[in-house]
This record gives structure tokens, C-alpha cells and sequence, in this order.
């Protein structure tokens, strides 16, 4: 799983600061605007704060996280006796509760704790709050609407770090579940808002991201799918943008290996050609990149062990030098130390390759 949050994390102002005269001026004027809306009877536009602290930059533990996974409770079970709650998938490998020490006799579904976490889960990022004083609230048929901002990247960036974690800690069942309410958020946005870049990115790379996770749950066939609707929306999004460049030709690249798998080797060969041709064009258009370069030579190399494997050595022998070249000439900036040991790590892998290339002139 990709460990880069497709969201941008948009700023979020600070709600107390409608309230607060002490405040700048800016926010003063705002929270201002915001009552003089209400009490005309327009509709204001107010941004959701979460009440259990779950922010979506700084991503803190809290009171319905999992201490083993440290994401959201998925799950949600009670160790006998001494009644800590985890994320099922985490407790049941452990015998002894893993914060007080108690050995487990038995876990026990908090089906009433995971309904709770899972409406949090759902009105996260738009949690509705009346912003009206108490009089007004009281008059009788008076109807003032407050209208909360779409905040859905913030939500987006929240589950798609909660998915992270879980992903990281091998709960995979949870990962994948909050990556699919993240999925069906963006699809409802692309309906109301029509095809953009930014949702086509966004909802590649989370789709990529449940790829891995049917992967490693042994789904190869679901994980197919996930990778080249991938590859389907990331096609739309900037073809300059290195970053979903990158993630594309690595979809790309994913369902080649499930194929390659299945010993399916032509459909493994196609995939892998297209990613090298997306990652070729990259270094045509930024030919400075080192880690565009890099990834080119990965291709190659993937490109010349299916056809070696097709029967065709001439071919990966030619495909196999021409990465090594590549390599030869890259010279790493000052700045991309960190990229020198994956070169030799490939450049490596290469010349062995080579060296077991025509195996009937070996003695």
C-alpha cells in the first residue's frame, strides 16, 4: 500500500474563533458574517470541528482507536475478563490482554461499542451543530438553515490514514473497510461534481489501495479489478503530475504480477510494457528525475524476465543491458543519497540477470 495520502489537507479554521471577540480580526469579522447570516435569516456556511479531538493533520489517537493497530476499532471485542477493547483481528493473537496483562479467557463481540464508532465513522467531518443562540432557537416557526461546507477531503484524508494503520498492523479487514467508504465518497462527489483531476486521482490511488488489500488477503481476482479501475481513473487525472504518474504505472505494474502469478505471461508482458511506456514518457518529460529513471529500469526489468521466460533471450538480453546503461549514467544529486542503495540494489539484479542469459553456451 502506498504510504502517500492522496488528499490534500486543507486548512481548517478554528470554530471556537466565531465566538471569540479576542480573536484576530479576520476571524472576528467571520464569526461577524456567520450571525448576521442567521439572524437575517440567510444560511451560513460553518466549518465541522470533530468533538473527540480525531484531527485530519495531525491523525491522534482517540477514545475509539485500537491500542494494537492504533486505527479506528473494527470489530470492536472485549477481552474476559478484563473487559479492554480491541479491533477483533489484533486481540486474537494475543493470550494475554496486551495493556493490562490479563490472560484472556475468552473475546467477546461490543457489538453497542462498534455501532458507535461506526456512526462516528459516518458523521465524521460532518458533524452538524446549531450555531443559532437559544432565543432564536426557541421562536416559533422560524426556520434558519446553517449549511456546513463540504469538508470531504479532510474526511477522505482521515480514513485513508485510519486505513493505513490498520494496513500496517496486518489488519487488512479494516483497512479495507474504511478505503471503501472513502472510495464511495469520491464517487458520490464525481456525480454531483462531474469528472475532475483531482477526484480521478484521488480515487485511483484509494483504489489502488484496496488492490493491496484484496492482494493480501489472498483475493487475486478482486484485487485485478481494483488495480485497473486504478488505472482507469488515473488516465484522467495530469499526465505531468509525477506523483500520480508514478502511481499508475505502479497499478499497472501490480496487476502484471498477479498475472505473472497465474502464469498468465502475455497478460503479465502487456501490463508491464504499459507501465514502462508511462514511465517512459515521465523521464522524456522530466528527464532530470532520478527516481523516474530508476523506475524505468525496473520495467525493463520486469519487460525482459517475462519475455526470457516467453522464449525470447535475444530480446530480454537487449531490454536487460539497456536498464543497465540507464543506471550507468544516472548521477544522483547530492540530495538523492537515499536513492543509491536502490540503484545498486537494481543494477545488481541486472547483471546477474545477465549473467545467466544463453544457458546452452554455459559448460
Amino acid at each position: 500500500m502506498t504510504p502517500v495520502c492522496p488528499f490534500v489537507k486543507a486548512a481548517r479554521p478554528d470554530e471556537a474563533s466565531l465566538k471569540n471577540n479576542s480573536d484576530s480580526q479576520t476571524k472576528h469579522q467571520s464569526g461577524q458574517e456567520v450571525k448576521a447570516k442567521q439572524e437575517s435569516g440567510e444560511s451560513a456556511t460553518v466549518s465541522p470541528k470533530c468533538p473527540f479531538g480525531y484531527d485530519s493533520e495531525t491523525f491522534k489517537l482517540g477514545p475509539f482507536s485500537c491500542m494494537v493497530c492504533q486505527a479506528l476499532l473494527y470489530e470492536s471485542s472485549k477481552c474476559v475478563p478484563c473487559s479492554h477493547v480491541y479491533c477483533k483481528a489484533c486481540i486474537s493473537r494475543f493470550k494475554d490482554c496486551p495493556l493490562c496483562g490479563a490472560d484472556i479467557e475468552k473475546i467477546e463481540p461490543d457489538t453497542n461499542l462498534q455501532n458507535v464508532v461506526d456512526r462516528f465513522i459516518e458523521g465524521h467531518a460532518r458533524i452538524k451543530r446549531s450555531q443559532m443562540d437559544k432565543d432564536q432557537q426557541k421562536a416559533v416557526g422560524e426556520k434558519k438553515t446553517v449549511i456546513y461546507e463540504d469538508v470531504s477531503l479532510e474526511r477522505g484524508a482521515f480514513l485513508v490514514q485510519q486505513a493505513m494503520r490498520a494496513f500496517r498492523a496486518q489488519n487488512i479487514e479494516s483497512a479495507k473497510s474504511r478505503l471503501s467508504i472513502c472510495a464511495e465518497d469520491i464517487r458520490e462527489q464525481l456525480e454531483r461534481m462531474g469528472t475532475t483531476s483531482e477526484l480521478c486521482s484521488q480515487l485511483g490511488a484509494v483504489l489502488g489501495m484496496l488492490g493491496d488489500c484484496c492482494r493480501a488477503l489472498g483475493d487475486a481476482s478482486s484485487a485485478i479489478t481494483y488495480f485497473e479501475e486504478s488505472v482507469n481513473f488515473l488516465k484522467k487525472a495530469p499526465t505531468d503530475d509525477l506523483e500520480i504518474i508514478h502511481t499508475l504505472s505502479v497499478s499497472l505494474n501490480k496487476v502484471g504480477d498477479l498475472k505473472y502469478y497465474d502464469e498468465d505471461l502475455q497478460g503479465a508482458r502487456s501490463y508491464y510494457f504499459q507501465s514502462l511506456n508511462v514511465r517512459r514518457d515521465a523521464i522524456k518529460n522530466h528527464p532530470s528525475s532520478s527516481s523516474q529513471i530508476l523506475d524505468v529500469t525496473v520495467s525493463l526489468a520486469k519487460v525482459a524476465d517475462v519475455d526470457r521466460n516467453l522464449g525470447n533471450e535475444d530480446v530480454a538480453v537487449d531490454e536487460f543491458q539497456e536498464a543497465i546503461k540507464l543506471l550507468d549514467r544516472l548521477t544522483l544529486k547530492p540530495e538523492e543519497v537515499g536513492l543509491e542503495q536502490r540503484r545498486l540494489s537494481v543494477l545488481e539484479f541486472l547483471k546477474n540477470q545477465l549473467s545467466e542469459k544463453q544457458p546452452d553456451s554455459n559448460p
